[in-house]
C-alpha cells in the first residue's frame, strides 16, 4: 500500500483547523491579541482606557438572548464595579443607524431590562466588526486587560461562561 503522507498532512491540518475555527465563535480576535482601537465619543476607547479593565457587551435592541443578560451584567457586574475607578463597562449596540431611530431602539431596550451602565449605538456595526465577523451574532462580551489585551470573550448567554467572566473581571482588577 503506498501511504502519501502529504494528503494525510493535509487533511489533518485542515480537520485542527475547522475544530479551532469552531471554537472561535465567530471571533476574529482571539485571547492574548491587542485590542483594536476604535474611536467612541471622539475619543480612542482603548487608549483613553488603559491601565483599567473594559469590558465591551456588544448586543443589539432585536436581540433576545441580549435581553436577557443584560440584566445579568447590571446585577452581577455592573452593580459591583460601576464605582471601580479601574472598571468601565459600555454596551455597544449593534446594527443601529445614524437616524434618530437609532436612539429610540436603545432607549426602549435600557427601558426593556433596566440597565444604568451606558450603551452606545454601533453605526453599521463598524466596532462589532473590529472584533467579530460581520455576520456574526449577538450577544458578545470582549474583556479587556489593563495593558489593552484581550483577556476573555463570550458567545451567548450561558450562566457558566457568565459566572467565569466575572471571576477574569475580579481577578484583572486585583493585578
Amino acid at each position: 500500500m503506498n501511504v502519501n503522507y502529504k494528503y494525510i498532512f493535509i487533511i489533518i491540518l485542515n480537520f485542527f483547523c475547522f475544530c479551532s475555527s469552531q471554537n472561535n465563535r465567530g471571533y476574529i480576535v482571539n485571547i492574548g491579541d491587542k485590542s483594536p482601537e476604535f474611536n467612541l465619543e471622539g475619543k480612542n476607547f482603548i487608549e483613553s482606557n488603559k491601565g483599567k479593565v473594559i469590558m465591551l457587551q456588544f448586543t443589539a435592541s432585536w436581540c433576545s438572548v441580549c435581553i436577557k443578560e443584560m440584566p445579568h451584567i447590571e446585577k452581577d457586574i455592573w452593580e459591583v464595579y460601576k464605582n471601580n475607578e479601574d472598571f468601565v463597562l459600555v454596551a455597544l449596540a449593534k446594527d443601529t443607524k445614524k437616524r434618530p431611530q437609532g436612539y429610540l431602539e436603545i432607549k426602549q431596550m435600557i427601558d426593556r431590562t433596566n440597565v444604568t451602565y451606558p450603551v452606545f449605538r454601533d453605526y453599521d456595526s463598524k466596532i462589532f466588526n473590529l472584533f467579530a465577523d460581520e455576520k456574526a451574532g449577538v450577544t458578545r462580551n470582549v474583556i479587556i486587560d489593563k495593558k489593552g489585551n484581550i483577556n476573555f470573550l463570550t458567545r451567548l448567554f450561558d450562566i457558566d461562561e457568565f459566572n467565569e467572566m466575572k471571576v477574569k473581571i475580579r481577578e484583572l482588577l486585583k493585578e
